[in-house]
Order: C-alpha cells, then structure tokens, then sequence
C-alpha cells in the first residue's frame, strides 16, 4: 500500500521526525496545512510566552557512555520504517545521531534516507548544534544551524542538492538553547512529575520558540522491547515545529533513567508512533 505521504505532498516524513524530536522526528518537511486550517480565516495572532532561561541537567542524572535506541516506526497498522538513535559521550558534550528510514514495500515506492546530527553540554544542556540530511524521493536537503553563544546568534544554512539552491539566515539567540533532536534527551534529566511542565527555549531555524514538557499521567506501555511503567508526557508550543506538527507525546520509563520507550505524533491525516525495539549500550 502506498505511504500516505505519496498523496499529500509528504507530510507523513516531516511528521516522522516531530514525532523524533518531537515525535521530535521531527521537522523533515514543512508544517502540513489541515484542509479546515486552508478554509478558515487566519487565526487571531498568539502572544508567545517569554523565553525561559535554560536549566541545566540535574545534578546527579547520569546519561550511559554509550546508547543505541531502535525504534520501529508504525501508521495506522502498518510498520513503515524504522529510527535509531545513537548517543555517545565525549567529554563533556552528549554527541547524538539519528536515521530514519523506509523500509519494505513503502522503501520502495517512496524511499527515505534521512540522518540528523546533534549534541548538548552535559553541565548546562546547551545545544552544540543541530544539522540533517534529507532525502525523500527526488527531494535531497541538507542544512545545518549553528550557534555563536558568545554574540547571542544563531546560523542556518541549507543547501537543495537537487536544484544546487542554497539560503542562509542568522538571527538572535539566548545564551542557552536546545534544539529538535537533543530537547528529547534534555527532558530526561529533568525532574517528571504529573501535572508539572518543564520548560525550555528550542532553536527551531533561526527562531527560538519556548516548549512545554507537560507531563499528564502514569501508564503501562507495551514494547517489542518489553513492558515499561511509563511517565506520559506531551510537548507543547505557541508557535513553531512542535505546534505545527499536531499533538506530540513522549513517553519515559517511571524510573531515574527516564528512558523514551514510545513516541507519538497524531495529526489530521493518521498517528504515527515510535515504539522501542531494542537499547544497546556498548
């Protein structure tokens, strides 16, 4: 059966990646448009909350050297892919990689190969930077955002290998931010308490815009890795990718390590959910 993306312009894929960083996979096309968002007038300006200022990971959280998280990656009934998460520590900086990809009969029909690049400081949980290859059929995408704490601004750049296009873009940024990919492991090291909503400033392409953990109930979730007693928690933002990519959940194991064990993402079109198939720490 065809993806569903194949019929509306892909955003299936850029849901993939919300649902990564922000289930949070997370930002590979742009913000899809509902049919009731095209009929309705445009929505009265919202006032964005004020940028918090960044809290650094908590004293004692302690991420593994090294950590392989694979995901198998579901639409409706149907497993369309697969996503793997590698993290490992050098120094002080939590490196993280991530590929998502088609496989099987959707492989073929509309192939894709995506990688992202990221990293935070393990003492304040700023963002060393967020980059992503990109590449969805005949689409092929590469950019890279980069921050310059010191004079307060934020780099984007991106280059269509396709077309041999390229944009570049800078902006202001605080002094401390996360971005898409590594916000998802910065919520580990915080304290996940139902009812609570932890917040933090995300670098979302030369905009900062503040996300909210909001952390709604305990739940038992079931796994090919296993069964988890798990903190369901859901991002929320006034504006942005992680608004414009429908409701987004993260759930973390109720435990220190508070490890994503499922990630989902439902939007107009169908849900689409990340759950662990394996964790590998060598």
């Amino acid at each position: 059966m065809a993806p569903l993306w194949v019929w509306i312009d892909s955003p299936m894929v850029a849901a993939m990646m919300a649902a990564v960083a922000w289930v949070i996979f997370m930002s590979f096309a742009q913000p899809a448009q509902t049919s009731a968002q095209l009929l309705s007038k445009p929505a009265a300006p919202v006032v964005q909350r004020p940028i918090p200022v960044l809290q650094p990971p908590l004293p004692g959280f302690v991420y593994p050297q090294h950590e392989t998280l694979t995901y198998t990656v579901d639409w409706r009934v149907f497993t369309t892919g697969t996503a793997v998460f590698h993290l490992d520590q050098v120094g002080d900086i939590l490196k993280i990689s991530a590929t998502a990809d088609t496989i099987g009969a959707v492989n073929m029909l509309f192939p894709v190969i995506d990688r992202f690049q990221s990293g935070f400081d393990l003492k304040t949980g700023c963002s060393t930077g967020f980059a992503k290859q990109t590449q969805e059929g005949r689409r092929k995408i590469a950019s890279e955002l980069t921050f310059d704490y010191t004079h307060g601004k934020q780099t984007w750049n991106e280059r269509n290998l396709v077309k041999g296009t390229a944009t570049h873009s800078v902006a202001n940024t605080p002094a401390c931010v996360t971005d898409l990919l590594s916000g998802l492991f910065y919520t580990q090291s915080q304290t996940l308490t139902t009812g609570q909503i932890v917040y933090f400033p995300l670098a979302d392409a030369v905009r900062t815009v503040t996300v909210g953990m909001k952390v709604e109930d305990h739940e038992e979730i079931k796994t090919p890795s296993g069964t988890f007693q798990t903190i369901k928690v859901q991002a929320t933002a006034d504006e942005g990718v992680v608004k414009n990519r429908g409701s987004i959940w993260v759930w973390y194991t109720d435990d220190p390590r508070h490890l994503p064990v499922q990630m989902q993402a439902r939007l107009f079109w169908g849900t689409i959910t990340f759950h662990l198939q394996s964790v590998d720490l060598k």
